[in-house]
């Protein structure tokens, strides 16, 4: 890996990632019912490959809402990669219920 990408383009990156993840624990605090800041977090968490965080926020953004599919379909995905077939399965159908079949049809296609 080149200097211009390890010490200026992902330093930049991760600088902005940590930014936008502490928007999103500001909100958090601000409106700790509101279930957009823990979908959010989770995602920039995703990109961060930390996985278990990822699902507890995504868990909690689904108690507070149980209809925010973005989250099912997300959830859907983190359950499928861990083999948790049943759960990714309620989730996808939760998600195909509000109107977003891509977690089903994602399931469908690698046979779960």
């Amino acid at each position: 890996m080149g200097f211009w990408r390890r010490e200026v383009i992902d330093f930049a990156l991760d600088s902005q990632t940590r930014q936008a993840m502490a928007e999103q624990e500001a909100w958090i605090a601000a409106e700790p019912a509101n279930p957009r800041p823990y979908y959010q977090l989770a995602l920039l968490y995703r990109t961060q490959a930390k996985q278990d965080e990822a699902l507890g926020l995504l868990l909690e953004a689904v108690r507070l809402d149980p209809g925010l599919v973005p989250a099912h379909t997300a959830l859907a995905e983190i359950y499928a990669v861990r083999a948790d077939l049943k759960a990714a399965q309620r989730h996808a159908d939760l998600a195909a219920a509000g109107g977003d079949p891509q977690a089903r049809q994602m399931l469908l296609r690698y046979n779960t």
